[in-house]
Parts: structure tokens; C-alpha cells; sequence
């Protein structure tokens, strides 16, 4: 399963991880978050050790959201070093958010 990240862990779990951080901004009512949330726990098993797969519920924790400009959901960051190094808005295959990871290990 991702990580569940909230405002208060953000900055440990996300920006200061020395691995890529994949970041799935969610929301419990959002039907196509409800697609992509199989894929992040897919990866989540496939990254393990590589890099962090983690999810932020954008009800409960607007800080980052707002602060990544996440207008639309779901929206999927890659952070690395602490900056965003790939972005995702809307589903798309699982093909698709791996490679965004590849891409930075």
C-alpha cells in the first residue's frame, strides 16, 4: 500500500527523501482516483527499496495541494531532491506513471 502522507509528514516523507517520490493526490469521493489508487499499491510492491509510492488526501490536507498548484484530481507528482521533477494529471496506465519513476532512479 502507498504511504498516506499528510501536511504534517509531507516535508519528511516527500522532500526530504533521499529516494524518487511518487505522489498521488486523491480524494475519497473521486471516481477516477479510485482507479489509479490499484496502481500506486501495484507499484508501491514494484518500486519497494527503489522509491516511495505515497498518497495525500486533498480534503484533509489542502497545504500542498494548493501549494503544488493541484487544481485538478488526480494528480500525480514525482519529486526528487525535494522538487517536482514529473507531473500526471488524470488517469493513465500503469506504463505511464512508471516510467515517470524510471526515469529518475
Amino acid at each position: 500500500m502507498a504511504i498516506e502522507v499528510t501536511d504534517a509528514t509531507f516535508d519528511e516523507v516527500v522532500l526530504k527523501s533521499d529516494k524518487p517520490v511518487m505522489v498521488d493526490f486523491w480524494a475519497a469521493w473521486c471516481g477516477p482516483c479510485r482507479m489509479v489508487a490499484p496502481i500506486m499499491d501495484q507499484l508501491t510492491t514494484e518500486y519497494a527499496g527503489k522509491a516511495v509510492i505515497a498518497k495525500v488526501d486533498v480534503d484533509a490536507n489542502q497545504k500542498f495541494a494548493a501549494e503544488y498548484g493541484v487544481r485538478n484530481i488526480p494528480t500525480v507528482l514525482v519529486f526528487k531532491n525535494g522538487e517536482v521533477v514529473e507531473k500526471q494529471v488524470g488517469v493513465a496506465p500503469k506504463a505511464t506513471y512508471a516510467q515517470k519513476i524510471e526515469a529518475h532512479l
